[in-house]
């Protein structure tokens, strides 16, 4: 019975890992783009100064490589639902929830977070291993 128990929480532990990185490789790959010189086009037609280009590719990669490591797991997913609901109102307009323009992705992506934010970074993270390194060593 206790190796049962041992398995499923392991087995949680896995799984939310899992998530939380493919959660953070997908902000971290989708943020590469927007350091090309292009992005800040594109920004301009939203309203936005150029100069908002770095600044927007930062927030989606530095959080993301948080999430993957597990570290300021919270701060960093409420600043990925921050993007999210940029990308579905400012961007994507939320006209349509499926097809073009739609914002199916950015739904799941925005619940993925918060379910994050909710149960935090789990027992697969470096904000895990830090707790149980003596506090002298932070």
């Amino acid at each position: 019975m206790a190796e049962a128990a041992i398995r499923q929480l392991i087995l949680h532990d896995v799984a939310h890992f899992g998530v939380r990185v493919t959660v953070g490789l997908i902000f971290v790959m989708h943020s590469l783009g927007k350091f090309d010189p292009g992005f800040a086009g594109f920004i301009t037609k939203q309203g936005l100064p150029p100069e908002m280009q770095i600044p927007i590719a930062l927030t989606e990669f530095i959080p993301g490589i948080l999430l993957i490591i597990g570290g300021l797991t919270r701060i960093s997913a409420s600043l990925l639902s921050i993007v999210m609901l940029g990308a579905i109102f400012m961007v994507k307009g939320a006209q349509n929830l499926t097809g073009q323009g739609g914002v199916e992705l950015e739904l799941l992506l925005l619940s993925v977070l918060l379910v994050i934010i909710v149960i935090g970074p789990g027992r697969i993270s470096i904000s895990h291993i830090l707790k149980k390194v003596p506090r002298l060593l932070h």
